[in-house]
């Protein structure tokens, strides 16, 4: 069963309000999702429809966007200079880029804007403020 500490492999499907698969692990040729609960290497809310459940195990269950992505952060929209990205980079709107944190770690960003005072960014989760049906299949559970 599975519970804090314990390492998961299992399939995950996630899809929006109106159909949309935005994401399935199966459909995607991905490798299955391979996570320890409790480690934050999984959203909580998800982490919460897995505990209790055992290789083998299905679920599906609706997340309303604050147990999922969270909402979106007008304060994660930035407008950046022009300098701040590379001359021969074809900026367009819609286009998503990774970018640095002061961390090491790299981020998402979408364009949302190229204006001339800069190029608004957008940070925030691309499914931040959506609600998203979870289907999980367990494929094993090792014990803490």
């Amino acid at each position: 069963m599975i519970r804090p500490g314990s390492r998961v492999r299992m399939h995950i499907r996630l899809c929006l309000d109106d159909g949309t698969v935005a994401d399935d692990t199966r459909a995607d040729g991905d490798e299955p999702v391979s996570f320890t609960v409790g480690t934050g290497e999984l959203l909580p809310g998800l982490e919460a429809v897995v505990t209790g459940l055992a290789a083998g195990d299905r679920r599906t269950v609706t997340l309303p966007p604050e147990q999922a992505y969270g909402f979106a952060s007008p304060r994660a929209v930035q407008t950046l200079p022009h300098d701040d990205f590379p001359r021969d980079l074809p900026l367009k709107e819609g286009l998503v880029l990774g970018f640095d944190t002061p961390t090491g770690e790299q981020i998402p960003g979408l364009i949302r804007r190229i204006g001339e005072d800069g190029v608004t960014v957008d940070f925030n989760h691309p499914l931040a403020g959506q609600t998203v049906t979870v289907t999980v299949e367990i494929l094993a559970v090792d014990p803490p």
